[in-house]
């Protein structure tokens, strides 16, 4: 498992936001950054890249990805680098069965020669568990109708993409094994970012209560990997709306529609935290400023999610903190697939 922190001082570190499946953008951003070359080795020496999660999802090349951090984490620890890949909302996402962002070419990737005959076998093993399930909807259909539907819901690679993202599968294994949050040199890291409700929590035991519910696959609304305050999903740093009083009503998102919170305002939440973590800025992804990556309230709250895949037409970036300073990045987005 990545370490979860690190309070020794660090030369130069590499972040980049959101990837949501273009690998094409990803190796863009990672070549700009003097990370790999054009084969896509590793060269970055001994820095220490984090990756804020949401690598998965929309695009087409999620599992490309994927397979490239796994190898790039093992290949920097020669040159005493390290790449740290945060947890995000829509890795949770696939770990509990949520789906919905998947892409048809993401499936067909973990497909193989056997993956006709695997889900035929598989719809004969579970039939009568499946018409069961589809008669609940529409008592009328036919047993035909009802493979036909199972059949075009069940693309070629879906049955081995749950297999692979179940919490003993080799990326299930990979993402509980990945931190929430980390602490880089005074630099604190996490995908949405972290409200009062958990601002008191040490990060230790945030990752500690993420790594617990994806081994258990917890749907529940309450749970910390998909509560809307928690730190996959929270959007409150990201997307303020000041009332009267100076306070910011900071609504609900995709996990849970069903109650809205008021926060303090983001000047204070950044005090609490920062202090509270013993850092000096916080780094988030989550919530896309197409624009570039956003530096505000005095470089303590920095924005990275810039909609880096192409499903945004966003702005590909990485920020680079050197020596302590946070330098942002544009990268040209090139023709390559």
């Amino acid at each position: 498992m990545p370490a979860a922190a690190t309070s020794s001082p660090v030369h130069r570190i590499i972040a980049v936001g959101d990837l949501h499946g273009d690998f094409a953008v990803w190796r863009d951003i990672a070549r700009a950054a003097q990370l790999v070359d054009d084969q896509g080795h590793w060269i970055g020496g001994d820095a220490v890249v984090v990756q804020t999660g949401d690598v998965v999802d929309r695009g087409p090349d999620s599992l490309k990805i994927i397979q490239d951090l796994m190898r790039l984490q093992s290949d920097a620890l020669r040159t005493h680098g390290q790449v740290i890949a945060l947890i995000g909302n829509h890795e949770a996402m696939n770990m509990t069965g949520d789906l919905r962002y998947v892409s048809a070419e993401d499936y067909a990737a973990y497909a193989d020669g056997r993956s006709g005959q695997r889900r035929e076998d598989t719809y004969t093993a579970n039939k009568a568990a499946i018409e069961a399930a589809y008669r609940q909807h529409d008592p009328a259909m036919t047993s035909d109708a009802i493979k036909q539907a199972w059949i075009e819901a069940t693309p070629l690679g879906r049955l081995e993409h749950q297999v692979a993202w179940n919490p003993d599968g080799k990326i299930g294994r990979w993402i509980i094994g990945n931190p929430a949050v980390v602490v880089v040199d005074g630099n604190l890291f996490v995908h949405g970012g972290i409200s009062p409700a958990y601002a008191r929590l040490p990060i230790a035991e945030i990752n500690r209560q993420v790594r617990a519910a994806l081994m258990a696959q917890d749907t529940a609304p309450q749970a910390i990997i998909n509560d809307p305050m928690g730190p996959l999903w929270y959007r409150g740093l990201a997307t303020p709306s000041a009332d009267e009083a100076g306070a910011q009503t900071v609504g609900t998102n995709v996990a849970s529609e069903s109650t809205a919170s008021v926060e303090p305002p983001i000047e204070d939440q950044l005090e609490f935290l920062l202090s509270a973590y013993g850092a000096k800025r916080i780094v988030i992804g989550h919530t896309p400023v197409l624009s570039g990556i956003a530096v505000t309230y005095g470089g303590r709250l920095i924005r990275i999610d810039t909609g880096n895949s192409e499903v945004y037409s966003g702005t590909p970036s990485y920020l680079e903190i050197l020596d302590g300073t946070p330098i942002p990045h544009v990268v040209e987005r090139s023709l390559h697939k």
